[in-house]
């Protein structure tokens, strides 16, 4: 799979957070927790839980192979994990396959993880663009849209009455994940992350040219527990719902 660097993470800053990267296989998570909620054993804890998670879904893959490779929501087996539910329950409403949910699952499966594994006020966890968003006071979250202009130039406001909140980026220009739209950047807020991440591959995907931004903002309204999106491709936005967007 081709590797995007995230250089992003550089510019993550957010006074009172300690933060730190776990990977396993595809799953790269960037991880903000209050600093004197962190502890030197923290990262490996959350290493094996993604571990364990990964785990979990390889072998139910396995089991019913669709869970992978299909473009549309799919009945689950019995055996299905927790992990796999959430992802089918987010693809369900989204009109998507379960997979388009698999980054938001793991951003805030893991971050509600943090808070009773650390009792941390204050959680920020970040999965290729895909967020799981719990502060105390407002958040700003850039916006990256590879070469379009408006790219790295707004940001959302959101503030703490919204979270804990799901903020995830789809982009049919950007990055190794599947998109059937050309979108620089698609972008999803709901109060579960996962459900964001498959609503952004279902704005993402119904957008070929500028002209069918007003399309995917006119469906956005029928999705249910989508609270806003914010659709860039070149030098055209659109956005609709719960979203302040604010210079950076």
């Amino acid at each position: 799979m081709p590797y995007e660097p995230r250089t992003y993470r550089k510019q993550s800053a957010r006074s009172g957070l300690t933060y730190f990267s776990v990977s396993w296989l595809e799953t790269d998570l960037w991880i903000g927790v209050d600093t004197g909620a962190f502890f030197a054993g923290l990262p490996e804890q959350v290493r094996q839980e993604v571990m364990l998670l990964r785990q979990q879904l390889n072998r139910y893959i396995t089991e019913q192979p669709d869970f992978l490779h299909s473009f549309s929501p799919v009945t689950l087996l019995p055996s299905a994990p927790e992990i796999a539910r959430l992802m089918a329950a987010a693809a369900a409403p989204a009109g998507v396959g379960p997979m388009a949910a698999v980054a938001g699952a793991f951003a805030e499966t893991i971050g509600k993880s943090l808070a009773r594994r650390t009792g941390s006020r204050e959680i920020i966890v970040e999965n290729g663009g895909d967020i799981y968003l719990h502060t105390q006071t407002e958040a700003l979250i850039g916006i990256y849209a590879g070469d379009s202009p408006l790219s790295q130039q707004l940001a959302l406001r959101i503030p703490p009455v919204q979270m804990p909140l799901g903020v995830c980026t789809s982009a049919g220009t950007v990055g190794p994940s599947v998109s059937l739209g050309k979108t620089d950047a698609t972008v999803t807020l709901a109060a579960s992350a996962a459900l964001a991440d498959a609503y952004a591959s279902t704005l993402g995907n119904l957008v070929q040219t500028g002209e069918d931004i007003a399309t995917a903002l006119a469906v956005a309204p029928s999705l249910p527990g989508l609270l806003g999106c914010v659709i860039i491709l070149g030098d055209q936005l659109g956005a609709w719902g719960q979203v302040e967007l604010v210079p950076l």
